[in-house]
């Protein structure tokens, strides 16, 4: 996949960094992968902070890649690049590892604690971004976009042609997963929505926000919600948590939008729910495999909204998240301490 390039405002803020690395030679800054078009960004903003800059070529995308590649880096900028034991034993000289995004899904956490290696990340970023994508697609469902825009390209001029159509403020908001995201998605579905409900046993009482109906467990969400949006991390045993069980408990003619992670939702069960009417339609802007192969059902059902991974961007969120990928990394050699810190190091 592919992304715009983005502006390169804000690079006067950096101060140049001398002896960054404990041999007292510049730090090497390795970037494994990436979405963009290009480091253009990324080589000015490691200049300007007195960063080695290197990318790998052909970009890593398996453990003994990034070895390969990462052999002097102190710093490595990755994507999807997975980082396992493997590689963190591989690669003693490393010191921190920094993703310009939310997502630490491809890097083995407790092996980077072991060896003493700095996570960090960019949580704030693009989070408008995906309450804004969820949003959309959530009331794109609602008022029957998709199906309004295949009829009127067909040559079709009926206002009934999505079927019956539900005033959203008749309706139930459910959000699985209150965090940054979650809780703007909140914010902006309730002027729209008769109520919003939640669940996530992570926020404590003092902490959630008093529109929003707090619920015990995702049963009692799917159960009381007629639209829930996904916002979890794909945690251990995460796999296909929104399986047939939950999807069976929604009122008939709900729905379900998904900007989290792909694998949270069983592709099979979500396909029998929505042949048996059961949910009125689904948004995706994950999938269990990206970008899924031309035989997937999910791209020939057209109950499903779908959009290729792109919750996260606006041209202001790319490259925000690119500086602060380089941001935990400044932030280490100055103060000793990442910006957003994921993972303690040493």
């Amino acid at each position: 996949m592919r992304r715009h390039g983005a502006c390169h405002e804000g690079l006067g803020r950096y101060m140049i960094v001398v002896d960054g690395s404990k041999s007292g030679r510049a730090m090497k800054v390795l970037f494994t992968d990436y979405m963009q078009p290009d480091l253009d960004l990324e080589r000015e903003l490691c200049r300007a902070a007195g960063l080695k800059f290197a990318a790998a070529d052909p970009q890593c995308t398996t453990p003994e890649q990034v070895i390969a590649a990462g052999q002097d880096a102190d710093a490595l900028v990755i994507q999807y690049a997975p980082l396992t034991q493997k590689v963190f034993a591989a690669l003693p000289g490393l010191r921190i590892v920094s993703l310009p995004q939310i997502g630490v899904d491809s890097i083995a956490l407790e092996a980077a604690r072991k060896h003493g290696i700095w996570v960090a990340n960019a949580p704030f970023g693009n989070i408008t971004e995906v309450a804004a994508h969820t949003l959309a697609m959530a009331l794109a469902l609602l008022r029957g976009l998709p199906t309004f825009d295949r009829h009127v390209r067909a040559g079709g001029w009926d206002y009934a042609a999505a079927g019956e159509l539900r005033r959203p403020g008749d309706l139930t908001y459910g959000i699985l997963g209150l965090g940054r995201i979650g809780r703007l998605v909140a914010e902006r579905a309730r002027p729209f929505f008769g109520g919003v409900v939640a669940c996530d046993p992570k926020v404590a009482d003092a902490d959630w926000p008093d529109f929003v109906t707090r619920l015990p467990d995702s049963a009692s969400l799917f159960t009381a919600a007629d639209i829930v949006s996904l916002h979890v991390p794909m945690g251990a045993g995460a796999a296909g948590l929104i399986g047939k069980e939950l999807l069976t408990s929604m009122k008939p003619g709900s729905f379900l939008v998904n900007v989290a992670r792909g694998p949270l939702v069983d592709r099979a069960a979500l396909i029998a729910a929505l042949d048996e009417g059961q949910l009125a339609g689904a948004a995706l802007d994950v999938l269990p495999v990206e970008p899924p192969p031309a035989s997937d059902p999910l791209l020939k059902h057209e109950r499903i909204l779908l959009s290729p991974h792109a919750a996260f961007y606006s041209r202001e969120a790319d490259a925000e998240q690119r500086r602060t990928a380089i941001d935990n990394i400044v932030d280490l050699l100055k103060t000793g301490r990442p910006r957003h810190v994921v993972v303690e190091g040493r």
